[in-house]
């Protein structure tokens, strides 16, 4: 079959890609404005791609059209799909049909940490040798892609977005998945450009709980009221909290202050079927190279659900000293005269808090530079942006960069902001006042949900002329 994928340099649909690939089917596929690291995996699985949309990109024929989330009437390769006839499906759909059916599917939920944590999951189900499948909204670098089917039958683990699913479904996506573990990490208003507020959010929220079957496990985040109101509308599934609360039946406690090492404590009383009530109790300690609370946290969910796919929690713990952040997610790009450039994907006011947070936590000398281009669809519609200058206290000077199509000024955010902080409307000027400023041993943390003009290359290279 000829599957070709529209928006296909999309985290979601390149991934899509791989697995039709995997399944012995042609893929081809559009995408504009394309930047890796999705289009340096398709191009080494050697998919074809179009640059830009258009009713020529559909000749051959395709027996199938996979159309993304961000594509809307009016594309011109959507109008020829129609006027076409040609059978088209959203991708949340595809991957329902074509690849989770006879799977245990594992869905990790929730407005930040997903990709970490679904990385997370998977890599310990590889090394409690389950050879699960997987789709990530990034390249576990632990794994080398965003995507893969695994051992026929074996679980399957996906991130499971609450962004709408097409044009023509205007569900989350995550509604489409029926998984038998669902973690719900955490929730916040996010993606104003289509809900209207939190509520409409926790709604989507509570439609994944009642997908989930009663002989599943709802592996629930505490202290997050957001996630109280979605279970208060009723849930038909055994509910396990995890976090810090000294009542949670899985909670971590930091040995380290930047959360690089700490003890897990897992105490539940499990019915199991036709066997009677298993009182357990546990613990382990995690030793590993990420830093942050919040990364203790995603790390104590993923060993939750590892553990509700029968992976003993020592083992799993063990693993985790051997687990590699997924790609854009604190990972380090290159280091000038003692000068780190780290790139995150953080774009949202807590996950920006989060990421300083804890790089600061790790940073023995030195200072946190924060760079930080709000380009998200929230972002650029203004929702959070009294939150934002708040969010970079834990650094040392920040540097906010004002993207086209940011309609909405900056200058409130840097005359609030806590720690100096400075402006730039030109990519050239940001990377010329990195370099001046930056100085051995600092740290320079570039967020962005996008490619941000390939800064990280240029600020190396800048590096490297002013300190090499």
């Amino acid at each position: 079959m000829h599957v070709h994928i529209l928006g296909i340099c999309g985290t979601f649909m390149g991934s899509l890609a791989l697995l039709a690939r995997e399944l012995g089917h042609a893929v081809s596929g559009s995408d504009a404005g394309v930047y890796p690291p999705m289009s340096t995996q398709l191009e080494e699985a050697g998919i074809a791609l179009c640059e830009g949309y258009a009713p020529a990109n559909l000749a051959p024929r395709p027996d199938l059209v996979v159309i993304g989330n961000a594509l809307s009437r009016g594309n011109p390769e959507v109008e020829a799909v129609l006027d076409l006839g040609l059978p088209y499906v959203s991708g949340p759909q595809w991957l329902a049909e074509q690849v989770l059916p006879g799977r245990r599917v594992i869905a990790v939920a929730g407005t930040h940490g997903k990709t970490t944590t679904a990385s997370l999951v998977a890599w310990l189900l590889e090394s409690a040798g389950q050879a699960p499948g997987f789709l990530i909204g990034g390249v576990p670098r632990n794994f080398g892609v965003s995507a893969r089917l695994g051992a026929p039958g074996g679980p399957f683990v996906v991130e499971a977005d609450e962004y709408d699913t097409a044009f023509f479904d205007k569900r989350s996506k995550f509604v489409h998945y029926r998984p038998e573990i669902a973690v719900l990490g955490n929730l916040e208003f996010d993606h104003a450009d289509i809900f209207p507020d939190l509520a409409a959010i926790e709604r989507q929220f509570h439609h994944l709980v009642r997908t989930v079957p009663g002989r599943g496990r709802l592996l629930v985040a505490d202290a997050e009221p957001a996630l109280d109101r979605v279970l208060a509308m009723g849930a038909w599934t055994p509910v396990a909290r995890f976090g810090s609360a000294a009542e949670s039946p899985w909670r971590f406690e930091l040995e380290r202050d930047d959360a690089s090492r700490f003890q897990v404590i897992h105490q539940e009383d499990i019915q199991q079927e036709g066997q009677g009530e298993r009182h357990i109790d546990e613990d382990a300690v995690v030793d590993w190279p990420l830093t942050g609370a919040y990364n203790a946290r995603n790390a104590l969910a993923a060993l939750a659900a590892a553990h509700a796919c029968g992976v003993d929690l020592a083992r799993a713990a063990a693993a985790l000293s051997r687990f590699e952040t997924p790609r854009r997610r604190q990972e380090l790009r290159g280091e000038v005269a003692g000068i780190q450039v780290i790139d995150d994907f953080a774009h949202h006011p807590t996950a920006i808090a989060a990421t300083l947070e804890g790089l600061r936590a790790a940073t023995a000398r030195g200072r946190l530079l924060a760079v930080i281009e709000p380009r998200s669809n929230t972002m650029r519609l203004g929702s959070l942006r009294e939150r934002l200058a708040e969010c970079v206290a834990a650094a040392d000077v920040a540097f906010w960069y004002q993207p086209p199509g940011l309609d909405w000024s900056l200058d409130p955010v840097l005359a609030a902001s806590p720690v100096p902080a400075r402006l730039e409307q030109d990519l050239d000027a940001l990377v010329a006042a990195l370099v001046a400023e930056a100085r051995p041993y600092d740290r320079i943390v570039v967020m962005s949900n996008g490619g941000f003009g390939g800064i990280h290359e240029r600020l190396l290279a800048g590096l490297e002329v002013a300190h090499g």
